[in-house]
This record gives structure tokens, sequence and C-alpha cells, in this order.
């Protein structure tokens, strides 16, 4: 497979009802079609060949000869394509009648699967015509002159993936088939469908094929009948929906006329990883075994992926963010809420910046102390002014806190770091790490002691990030009594201060918005001849956009770095060369794993999102393990 991809197609086509060679022609333009684009798996709608509304017809020996003679081209068209082709068409069997899914390939027919459930209720008949493959006894099919295998026990796989198929209602049952198939190894299930279109049916729908594909870990591709269908009762819309593991990531357009192959990519070794972490996945597991039936490699495993990726993985969607920042924010005032309201503390310390990191800290404090009731005077907002502190984030500091109506107290560190280099015999005018973290070490100490003199806590400011890069002095600003920022990460900071502006004063929503434009420094090198900010983190290791795009796929899902690579490639192309983005991934991997003693032994701080590198939580990594690298390609 191409990295873990599938590439996979819901194919609606034009058809008439009763029309068997008409349907077919048109199947055939989409086989095609899906040929061309590099499909691995093409699926199409419920009883496509005859098409689902042909009522009593189905009781008709001319139809459903239509329908096998239907079948024998399809199985000659797939004589000249790769792609395994799921069709559906009404099969006769020990004198049954069977609504049917077809799995063909290369010129053969692998398999029948016949549906489950079938509605007879509503404007729904279909137990007049037809019988459930649950109460079906034999195993195969005599079928255009070969034994095929038949049942609800099907899965196909050509072994490095697997596909299982429900046929429509099965997918609003309690428990679906594709429950049991996800069980025994189906990473991939394919529904072909024919539900009609009611108003508030679709977003239900909808739900209904992201729950069950997040549900099963799963690929989810559902393909349901378009307007050719009778509208004598019903109206069909045509739905062809892809979704992954409870995402959709590709839809059709509804009330087209117009035939439509939709087309996208399914990761199955992420859905394995989700899979693979999650220990109970296979508790319900059953006994009885599934048949699986081989498919073969398609032609083509390398191409070119048509599917996005989000360059800012761990940022909301927009339609969602105010309600995901207000979560977010909710879940660290609810931690610090909890741990002040523990300790009796007191105050609550910070220290201030002026940068992003320690305002969304205040602002949660800030928040907290008007959740539990308590005056914002606890808080001891402390700003320590060293030797590249500008003029800018000193303002933007001291402005904030009176803005917020916290205590203030500055503590000029210049004299106290200056006293340690003579300590330590190390020359001032050397700007080297000694420099950099005797300053950071002295602004903790300040921290700790005012906590003990104060009664208070040392709330922690640094991100997910920094966590992520080791970007924190050791015993420095990397300790703390509580790290609300610990599960956030740069990105997301940047949003959620955005947001938290919206939520505070008038008076503190213009220092915000400086504070968002100013430039990530730890302000711990001289300012330049401007006055201006002379270190700036992301050109020393680099965009924190491509690390936090690097962190969520590597420790989310635990992709090499070469796939890593790929997706970055795809997420940025018009953002950074490959030079660029490979030289910043091997920065990332290298911090990574050298900077997990840090790690190690952070404070606690609450776990806001899926990833968190806390040693008690989701991260139990040795501080010695070896750097992953690139593949020279």
């Amino acid at each position: 497979m191409n990295n873990g991809f599938v590439r996979i197609a819901a194919a609606i086509p034009e058809l008439r009802v009763a029309d068997c060679s008409f349907n077919v022609s048109k199947m055939s333009d989409l086989i095609h079609q899906a040929e061309e684009e590099k499909v691995q798996v093409i699926c199409f709608p419920e009883l496509s060949v005859t098409a689902y509304t042909c009522a009593d017809l189905f009781h008709q020996n001319k139809l459903l000869d239509e329908a096998l003679k239907a079948l024998n081209e399809l199985q000659m068209i797939s004589f000249s394509t790769s792609a395994a082709i799921i069709v559906g068409l009404p099969l006769r069997l020990q004198n049954q009648l069977f609504n049917t899914a077809v799995v063909l390939q290369g010129g053969q027919i692998l398999g029948v699967v016949p549906k489950t459930h079938l509605p007879n209720q509503n404007e729904y008949y279909e137990k007049r015509w037809f019988s459930s493959g649950a109460n079906c006894t034999a195993t195969s099919i005599f079928i255009s002159g070969k034994e095929v295998p038949f049942g609800t026990d099907l899965l196909f796989s050509d072994g490095k993936f697997s596909f299982g198929i429900e046929i429509c209602e099965d997918l609003w049952m309690p428990i679906p088939p594709s429950s049991f198939q996800v069980l025994q190894g189906a990473e991939i299930i394919f529904n072909l469908s024919a539900s009609n279109e009611l108003i508030g049916k679709h977003p239900y729908r909808r739900q209904l094929i992201e729950q069950q594909s997040a549900r099963c870990n799963a690929g989810y591709v559902y393909a349901s009948a378009g307007a050719g269908e009778s509208t004598t009762d019903m109206v069909f819309t045509g739905n062809g929906i892809i979704a992954e593991n409870g995402k959709i990531i590709s839809e059709s357009e509804r009330f087209s006329f117009n035939s439509q192959l939709i087309v996208n990519e399914i990761d199955v070794e992420r859905l394995v990883s989700e899979r693979v972490r999650n220990t109970n996945f296979n508790n319900q597991k059953l006994s009885n075994d599934y048949r699986v039936i081989r498919i073969e490699d398609a032609r083509f495993s390398q191409f070119n992926l048509v599917r996005k990726f989000d360059k800012h993985p761990f940022v909301p969607p927009i339609d969602n963010r105010d309600n995901s920042c207000n979560e977010i924010f909710s879940i660290q005032v609810g931690g610090l809420a909890k741990r002040w309201q523990h300790t009796h503390a007191k105050t609550l310390l910070v220290g201030i910046s002026g940068g992003l990191d320690s305002t969304l800290a205040l602002l949660v404090c800030v928040k907290t102390a008007d959740k539990l009731g308590y005056d914002r005077k606890n808080i001891l907002g402390i700003t320590m002014p060293g030797f590249g502190t500008t003029d800018r984030t000193y303002n933007n500091a001291i402005n904030l806190m009176k803005s917020l109506g916290i205590t203030i107290h500055e503590i000029p560190i210049k004299e106290a770091s200056m006293q340690h280099f003579k300590d330590i015999q190390h020359v001032e005018n050397i700007h080297d790490i000694t420099y950099e973290n005797t300053q950071a070490r002295e602004r903790t100490q300040i921290l700790m002691d005012m906590a003990n003199k104060h009664n208070g806590l040392v709330i922690g400011t640094g991100d997910l990030s920094e966590l992520a890069l080791g970007w924190a002095t050791y015993n420095g600003d990397h300790m703390s009594m509580y790290a609300v920022n610990s599960g956030i990460p740069k990105t997301l900071v940047r949003y959620l201060v955005g947001w938290a502006a919206q939520q505070f004063e008038k008076s503190s929503e213009e220092i915000l918005q400086d504070i968002i434009n100013t430039p990530v420094s730890p302000e711990l090198l001289p300012a330049d001849e401007n006055g201006e900010i002379s270190q700036k983190t992301e050109d020393l290791v680099g965009p924190y956009e491509l690390h936090d795009f690097f962190l969520y796929y590597f420790v989310r899902f635990g992709f090499s770095p070469d796939k890593i690579l790929m997706l970055a490639k795809i997420a940025f192309t018009e953002s950074y060369s490959e030079e660029i983005i490979r030289k910043w991934l091997k920065v990332f991997l290298k911090r990574f794993f050298a900077q997990q003693f840090k790690r190690s032994c952070m404070p606690d701080g609450p776990k806001v999102g899926s990833i968190n590198l806390s040693p008690r939580g989701d991260w139990r990594m040795p501080s010695d393990a070896v750097s992953w690298g690139l593949e020279d390609s």
C-alpha cells in the first residue's frame, strides 16, 4: 500500500428502473473512470444492476435473467481493470430470492454477500420479495458456471487490508453486521444502500455513518441509490459518503441527475494503530470465524493522494472553534480549581513575560478565581525583566496585569544573574546556554520562594510543543506546582488567547491582540540595536506549525518519520519546500528523543486533547531510546 493508504470509491451511476443493459453501461463508465484514477475498490448502490424500486418485477423471471446477463457483462468488464468491484443485484438460491452484493475482480466473481436485515415497515416492504441472508444455510452459489462463496460470513483481503460488506438497513440495526466484521479484521466497510430521502433523514444518516466508523475504528464507504430510481412513493438523492474513524472525508452532491464517482483514500495504518492502542477492541470477538476471500493486489500501489490534510490538526474547525475553545478553557480551569481547593493555597503565582504562554496561564488563573468566587488579588503576577526583555513585552505584561485587576510584583533579575555569573566564574559577555539558563533558573527560584512566602502555588506556563522539543530549562521554567498549559500545543495557544480576548474586559482586548502578534521568544538574549526581540524561537528550532504537525502524527498514530514527511509535504505544499520540512523533521526527531528526561519528571497538569506527554498519562518512554531518522530517498 501507499504508506498505508487504500484508494476507494463510492459510485452513484445514472440508471433506469428494470433496464439492466442501460444500468451496466453507466456502471461500466464509472468502473473505467475509477481505473484511470487508480481506485483499488469501487462500490455501487444496492440493487444497482436492476434498480432498487422494481417492486413486484423482482418476481419476474425476465428481470432476474437480465440481471444475470448484466452480471456476466460486468464480469467481462472486470477483466480489463484491476479494482475489486462491488455491485448489487437480486439472486436466486434454494428457492429463495436474495438482495445481494457481488464482488468481482479480474474476470472472476469472488463472493456473494446477502442482505441480513430487510426493512418491512412504513414505505419499505422488502420481505415481500427477498429472504434474509441469516436464514440461508448455503455456503456457496453456482453462478456463471462456477461455485462461488455465499454468505454473511465473508471478508475480502489482499493480505494488506481487509473489507467487509453490509447492505443498507444493516447499518440501522442495534448491532450492524459490520460490528462483527471489524472484530474479524475488516478495516473498511462497504455499504450498498438505497435509502430514500425524508426531511431530517440526511443528517441522521450521516451521524450513523460517522458513529459506526468511529465505534469500529474503520473506514466506511456508503453508496446509495440516485435520482434514476422510481419516484412512485419515494425520492432518492444519491448519497456517496466516505468516512474514516468518525469523520466524513468525502461526500457526493445530493439530488444530482448525473453519474458521480467519489474517490478518496482510507488510511488503514492509522485505523490499525487505533485498534492496537485500544486493548479492549477485541474483547467481544466471537468464536465463529469468517471466511476470507483473497482479492488480487491492484496493479498500482503507488499514487498521489487526493486526500487533504489539515496543517493545524490541533486547532478546532472554524465552524466549531468557539465551542471547542470554551471546552478547552473550561478543562484548564476545572483542573486548576480542583488543585487550588485541595491544597488550601492562598495565592496563585504566575511569571508574566508578555508572551503567549504566560498570558494564557494568567487568563486561566483569573477565570479560575472568578469560578471559585476568590478575589483576583489572590493571583500574584510577577514580571522579572532580564537582559533580553523588550519594552513591548514588558509594557504588555504590566498593562495586562493591571487590566485584569491582579496583584503585581516586579522583580528584576539582572543584578542577581550578574552575581551568579561571578559566583560560577562565567563571563557575562559570553551569551551561551549558561547565560540563558541562569536567567531562567533565577526566575523559577523567585517564583518558588515567593510561593513559600505567600502560601501559594506556582503555575507553570510551558506548553505541549515546548515539552515535545524540550524547549525548557531543566529545573527552570520546566518546573512548577501545576502546569495548566502542558496539554496545549503552541498552534492552539494562539487561538485560545485570541478567543479569550473576546471573553474578558474590553481594557484587556487590545493588549491581548498585541501579545498574539508578538514573536515567540524566551527573551534571554539582549535586544537588537532597535530594542526589538533578537532571539526568536522559531528561527532556532523551526516553525511550531510544523512541529505540532509532526507531534500529532508521531505520538497520536505512531507513524514512521517517512510517512510523516509525506503527509507534511501535502499539507504544507504551499508553505514550505520538501527540503525545509525534512530539515525541521530531523530536528523534531532528534530533540524529541534527546529531551525525554525532562518529560519524565514534569509537573502535574490537565490533559486537554488526545495527546499528552505526561509520564503519568499518555506517554511513557525511556530517556535512553535511540533517535530515529529519515530514509535517504
